[in-house]
């Protein structure tokens, strides 16, 4: 296979998994629902939270700055944010305790039943995201997870789960964005009311 067949190949997996996305009413029917949650907790005074590991850390930091800054239109800032960005605090608690509570533990320290998690995981195995979304049922939090085909064992602890049909790490954190961004918009056209 030459570079360019390559090239063509991967753009071409790319958009198979995008195709399945489209035809699967299940996932496309959960993606309008966490819009509409999100908007409802938002409305509430509740907050939106993001959480990853790897490249999902950085989709997870990618999406919280569509909320929080801004995505099409010039609006207020909405209240959201990635969990590991305070980087002093997440090498305390992996050194002090362990990596798994680097998300439960800020969770159980400030998020408030009706916030919403986002976790972003393409196998849904991450034993940090399973212990965050673990303290985030526990208070009372929606979880959403971003996953791949299976949900792992994200799936039973997600209250809307977001598995993108694929087992292909790259195409997974692919359609995550493309989907976060679907949601972002919604999130902005229905909560500023905009057209």
């Amino acid at each position: 296979m030459t570079r360019l067949e390559k090239i063509n190949h991967i753009i071409t997996e790319s958009i198979s998994v995008k195709d399945r996305i489209k035809t699967d009413a299940m996932l496309l029917k959960s993606i309008g629902d966490v819009a509409e949650t999100i908007v409802d907790a938002l409305k509430k005074g509740g907050r939106i939270y993001f959480c990853g590991n790897g490249g999902s850390a950085a989709d997870a930091q990618h999406l919280a700055a569509e909320f929080s800054g801004r995505f099409y239109k010039d609006r207020d800032a909405l209240p959201a944010e990635a969990l590991h960005c305070n980087t002093s605090y997440l090498t305390a608690v992996a050194n002090d305790y362990s990596y798994e509570m680097v998300y439960s533990r800020l969770i159980k320290g400030i998020g408030s039943k009706g916030d919403v998690l986002a976790g972003l995981s393409t196998s849904g195995n991450s034993a940090n995201i399973i212990s965050a979304f673990e303290a985030a049922k526990a208070k009372g939090i929606i979880t959403v997870g971003f996953t791949g085909a299976s949900g792992g064992k994200m799936k039973a602890l997600s209250d809307f789960l977001i598995n993108v049909p694929s087992q292909d790490t790259p195409r997974i954190q692919e359609s995550h964005i493309m989907i976060g961004h679907i949601i972002c918009q919604f999130v902005e056209e229905m909560y500023f009311d905009l057209p």
